[in-house]
């Protein structure tokens, strides 16, 4: 009889260490779990990041040109160097937004995608304070005046035309937009390409003698174009592959 306690006393001992074990395993998963968040919440906090420094860095331009405006530092000629501020920031922001899918498809950077959007409405911001500044500071709002100097300034007219390419751009840019349009959605986009190539061509006839910054900037857009086309797109996509593999296995 005395035996038969002992056993049953020693088998509920047994179960307790067990449950107690098991719990013990279960909480140390969670910890675990806990300590080594998944790669898809640091994709996200990394995207997060990448987007608030995209809307400071965006934001700087200006800072810097209202700074200048008022202490003094726009030169001898300050709407011409307004112009060109607002003309050039406009520029980079395209091409950083053309640069997006290359990106992506170089180095799998996935987490650059949603940028496209902000630096194509900053662009579009940049433009339109580049286009004020010539309709007000430059040609003082008067009409008969700048249709002249439309017709008879060619840099002006292919700016224009970007800028008019560039409107529906930036008011279908929304998710509503991307969802009523369809697949036209990503054919009316596709303009991009000629906005940045004519934006280039009236940097170039804007600066005239002066090529070596207008050619920088041709070089890269062309390098972009070049990623894109499909047969250049496909050996980097498989070169991106192999690099991924080759770091996995070592």
């Amino acid at each position: 009889m005395i035996q038969i306690m002992t056993q049953r006393k020693q088998t509920v001992a047994h179960k307790k260490v067990t449950k107690e074990s098991e719990a013990m395993s279960v909480m140390s998963g969670r910890d675990t779990a806990v300590s080594n968040p998944p790669k898809r919440r640091d994709r996200k906090q990394t995207a997060k990041l990448l987007t608030w420094v995209t809307h400071l860095g965006a934001w700087v331009p200006l800072a810097v040109l209202i700074a200048e405006y008022f202490t003094n530092n726009l030169g001898i000629d300050p709407v011409r160097e307004i112009l060109f501020h607002t003309g050039t920031t406009a520029l980079v922001l395209l091409v950083l937004s053309l640069a997006v899918t290359p990106v992506n498809i170089v180095f799998g950077w996935k987490q650059v995608i949603p940028l496209r959007r902000p630096l194509g409405l900053y662009a579009f911001m940049y433009v339109c304070l580049h286009l004020l500044t010539f309709l007000g500071l430059d040609y003082g709002f008067d009409l008969s005046f700048i249709v002249d100097g439309i017709v008879e300034q060619p840099f002006v007219l292919v700016g224009t035309a970007a800028f008019l390419l560039l409107v529906p751009l930036a008011i279908t840019s929304t998710k509503g937009w991307q969802k009523r349009l369809g697949k036209q959605w990503k054919t009316l986009h596709k303009l991009s390409y000629l906005i940045i190539v004519l934006a280039l061509i009236h940097f170039i006839w804007l600066v005239k003698n002066v090529y070596i910054e207008p050619g920088i900037y041709a070089g890269i857009v062309g390098l972009l174009f070049l990623a894109r086309w499909n047969p250049v797109k496909q050996k980097l996509l498989r070169w991106q592959r192999q690099i991924r593999t080759r770091l996995k296995n070592s």
